[in-house]
């Protein structure tokens, strides 16, 4: 509310907000925060620890994904290009002799996230079990 001056000529009101009100609440939530900061714990995740596995694969398979998202199936030295849809049948047939293999896939850092998933999503429906990404430490 405006309140009003009496000096001199005439009647003049001041307009000012009164500060008070506004620093109680701001007092308030201060101490509010302060008292409920200490009781919110932290979330804390589980991280999975990586650890030498306790025997190496009988073979191991290599996907090559191209930068023009080319697929190509590696295994020992040879390498030869291959579909996704010939993907599933390939694994396969290369894993029909040993009981232990795991499938590494490789990619190239520019190739779209989207396309290795769409590999693992066939390699996980052909019910291949050990599938990897092949990365490269930073140095």
């Amino acid at each position: 509310m405006a309140a009003v001056m009496n000096r001199g000529r005439g009647r003049r009101t001041i307009n000012e907000i009164n500060m008070v009100p506004f620093i109680d609440v701001m007092l308030v939530l201060l101490i509010i925060f302060m008292v409920t900061a200490p009781l919110i714990a932290p979330s804390m995740i589980n991280l999975p620890s990586v650890g030498k596995g306790a025997r190496q694969p009988d073979q191991v398979l290599q996907i090559v994904i191209g930068k023009d998202e080319a697929l190509a199936l590696k295994l020992k030295d040879k390498s030869s290009p291959i579909t996704l849809k010939e993907l599933a049948q390939a694994v396969k047939q290369a894993q029909s002799g040993t009981t232990d293999s795991a499938v590494v896939i490789s990619a190239d850092k520019s190739v779209k996230y989207e396309a290795v998933v769409r590999v693992m999503d066939t390699l996980q429906r052909a019910g291949v079990a050990r599938v990897g990404l092949s990365v490269q430490l930073a140095k």
